[in-house]
């Protein structure tokens, strides 16, 4: 596990909309439910072994601040929880509107009853605000803080802009939809601003983690390398951990007493009747009423089963205030209603309805009876009825058939995978299962079983907290430093204590932000009244390093008064010059008429990239293309421009949106070595870049000087990271 003693520094804040207690109002006070099942009984394992918060809505509204105080003591003495109380109309904006209004359809692929409500947006935004104050008022230092469901998808990037230097973890138990369709959520950027701020996001399966990594790269521009992405100077990891079942619990409940007298009352019921079993809320996601239609099918196709199976369907009541979801429940009453009414048989009924929730005791009883179980859902994060079915049973026996858009579709593929949407594959897994040896049931049971054994819910929970923790050891070992506090105030000491300062300064990402097109990165008057009166001190030697050609560079900068040095070092221009000086004369630029028409051709198969031509370099543009489709060319143009220049001195550099070609002998580290080779030596040097050009110059920086990366610092050669151009910019106006 994460933590294997109780120690304060590594307690756990758990939060999700609602506590793992509930409440019931009793006689003017409360009692109260430990839940059963869920998250609160995934984390259980995590709760013995480390010291653990819980913070959520306790289930009922309360206005009356005495009773508040009351509920709040005794969860956090009892139940080491803290309730956050909420308004009841708020709560019903948030919890019934946004949450289960808007995300809840979108995200599993039903747009048409997804609606998008500003006041209800507007009371999520609030409520997620709210958990987040309440988390502020309870975490301390060293605390990891792990926020669950889409409930609250804002709550990371809050917690994160006033915990900066926090594990914050994301687990979302729903899918994560294709970019098709998450666009069409009108606060889509909020919601993957509101995700980034935690350092670990975790789904059920590949795919969700997929279409979450599509949508930051299409809507944000956030690309991912193995997982990882960059989020200002911050790299969040993405990945998957399946949940799984209390293996312990599930497969050892067909002892209990209560499980075997449930069993027995079932069998008395059903008779010798086979038994195919569907157990769902009830929810326009879980295809129910196309797995009625397939039943209805199959008994007509086969009419040797009329009388010999039986289909127990326990439809759990959900959401039964929501119109939509009272028109379900009237198409499935009268959907079994007529299959019962036309098929059934004296002593015999096709279906056995039950509409309400059972206990765990008669639920076993439900896996044990049952020879097929039918999970055919239309989308499901993950579904944990597959999965518990199989370990619930202790001979190895028993049916699956599995819908391959419930997530759990990804862990059991040796069950019976279906389309939920194709009637006639529905029909025709239910025939291959009723019939199906019980040699060829114990053998692929075997294969799931065993799988699940060794990703259960213990290991699902140290999985998760596990990549948390290394993320945070990652940062906080290898990563450098924020140049902030005391560190900035020793530069600052420094700077003001020397009599020759060097300041070598890339200017694209570094001193201004980037641009959609290379031109519209012109320098503000803000910026030329920060580095005017840096390049007129007399103890300064200031130089602009960058990638930019030299007549973008003198028409920008050239009467501010500082060395420039343009196209990464293949030419200079010092501030008392007129001419620039290309750095290695020999090399002739013959090469550009080559692979001109290269570049070309990839910028006519890319709509929105450009070909720039330096003097030295030829370098193509996609920041405005699509980033899917820009990313796909830039590698085959790569792979296209290695062919040309194999044996030759020319190099390839893969920049932020870029892909340039230039002189293998080119290099802003090269170009620095005047400067850094200077008699008499410089008393202080500061270097800044932000991209993979600049990693050349802070490797050639002495120990004694400052370098320092802008944006994620992961990787780099630098030894202290600002965020972005505006901390570069506060930087610099302290230095005047």
């Amino acid at each position: 596990m994460h933590a294997k003693t109780k120690d304060r520094q590594q307690r756990l804040i758990v939060v999700s909309n609602r506590l793992p207690v509930s409440l019931e109002r009793d006689d003017g006070g409360y009692i109260y439910n430990p839940s059963v099942g869920g998250l609160a009984t995934t984390l259980n394992a995590v709760r013995e072994e480390m010291d653990m918060l819980w913070l959520g809505v306790p289930g009922i509204h309360e206005d009356n601040p005495e009773q508040q105080a009351k509920i709040s003591k005794r969860l956090s003495d009892e139940f080491g929880s803290v309730p956050i109380f909420l308004p009841g109309k708020q709560f019903d904006l948030y919890y019934n509107g946004f949450s289960n209004g808007s995300i809840w359809p979108l995200f599993h692929y039903f747009p048409q009853y997804a609606h998008y409500d500003h006041l209800e947006w507007q009371a999520y935004q609030e409520v997620n605000a709210r958990f987040c104050e309440k988390v502020l008022e309870v975490a301390l230092p060293g605390d990891t803080i792990w926020v669950h469901d889409y409930h609250l998808l804002l709550l990371p990037a809050m917690l994160r802009e006033s915990l900066p230097d926090a594990a914050i973890g994301f687990f979302l138990h729903i899918p994560f939809p294709s970019y098709e369709i998450f666009r069409m959520l009108p606060w889509r950027e909020e919601i993957l601003k509101g995700l980034t701020g935690a350092d670990l996001v975790g789904f059920h399966t590949y795919d969700y983690a997929r279409h979450f990594l599509s949508s930051l790269l299409r809507i944000q521009g956030l690309e991912q390398d193995f997982g990882r992405v960059t989020v200002g100077d911050r790299a969040i990891k993405v990945d998957t951990f399946p949940l799984g079942v209390d293996i312990n619990r599930y497969s050892t409940a067909h002892e209990m007493p209560e499980v075997k007298h449930e069993l027995e009352a079932l069998r008395q019921q059903v008779g010798e009747h086979k038994v195919i079993l569907t157990v769902d809320r009830l929810d326009f996601s879980k295809g129910i009423i196309q797995r009625l239609n397939a039943f209805e099918k199959f008994l007509s196709r086969h009419p040797d089963w009329l009388g010999r199976v039986t289909m127990l369907s326990l439809l759990v009541p959900s959401r039964t205030r929501v119109p939509e979801y009272q028109n379900l429940k009237s198409q499935v009453d009268e959907l079994i209603g007529r299959i019962n009414g036309q098929l059934s048989q004296p002593g015999w009924a096709p279906i056995t309805y039950l509409y309400r929730s059972v206990p765990f005791e008669q639920l076993i009883a439900l896996y044990l009876m049952a020879d097929v179980t039918l999970v055919t859902p239309l989308r499901d994060g993950m579904n944990l009825v597959a999965k518990e079915y199989l370990i619930s049973r202790p001979d190895g026996t028993g049916v699956l058939v599995l819908s391959e858009t419930a997530g759990a579709a990804a862990e059991l593929g040796e069950a019976i995978i279906v389309n939920p949407h194709n009637e006639e594959m529905l029909v025709e897994a239910l025939h291959q299962a009723l019939e199906m040896p019980l040699e060829e049931q114990q053998a692929r049971n075997a294969t799931m079983r065993a799988r699940l054994r060794r990703y259960d819910t213990e290991r699902w929970a140290d999985d998760f907290l596990s990549q948390l923790a290394k993320v945070q050891e990652v940062r906080r070992l290898h990563l450098p430093k924020r140049l902030q506090g005391k560190l900035k105030q020793e530069l600052l000491q420094a700077y003001d204590g020397a009599e020759r300062r060097l300041l070598l300064l890339d200017y694209d990402g570094t001193l201004v932000p980037f641009a959609p097109t290379p031109k519209r990165a012109k320098p503000d008057e803000e910026l030329i009244a920060v580095l005017t009166p840096l390049a007129c001190d007399p103890k300064n030697t200031m130089v602009i390093i960058s990638g930019r050609d030299a007549e973008t560079l003198d028409d920008w900068l050239g009467e501010v008064g500082m060395d420039l040095v343009a196209e990464h070092g293949a030419m200079v221009r010092h501030a008392d010059q007129k001419q620039w000086e290309q750095i290695d004369e020999d090399f002739t630029d013959d090469w550009k008429e080559q692979l001109r028409p290269v570049f070309e051709m990839f910028v006519d198969r890319t709509p929105g990239a450009l070909l720039e031509e330096k003097g030295r370099a030829l370098v193509w543009h996609y920041r405005r293309a699509d980033p899917g489709l820009g990313s796909q060319r830039a590698v085959e143009l790569i792979d296209t421009i290695e062919g040309y220049i194999a044996n030759t001195s020319l190099h390839i550099l893969q920049g932020h949106k870029v892909v340039e070609v230039k002189p293998s002998t080119v290099s802003k580290g090269r170009a620095a070595h005047p400067w850094l080779s200077a008699k008499p030596p410089f008393d202080f040097i500061l270097a800044v870049g932000d991209d993979v050009t600049d990693e050349a110059l802070f490797e050639v920086i002495p120990e004694s000087g400052w370098t320092v990366k802008i944006g994620v610092p992961e990787r780099s050669k630098a030894r202290y990271f600002l965020s972005d151009p505006d901390e570069v910019r506060s930087l610099l106006k302290e230095l005047n």
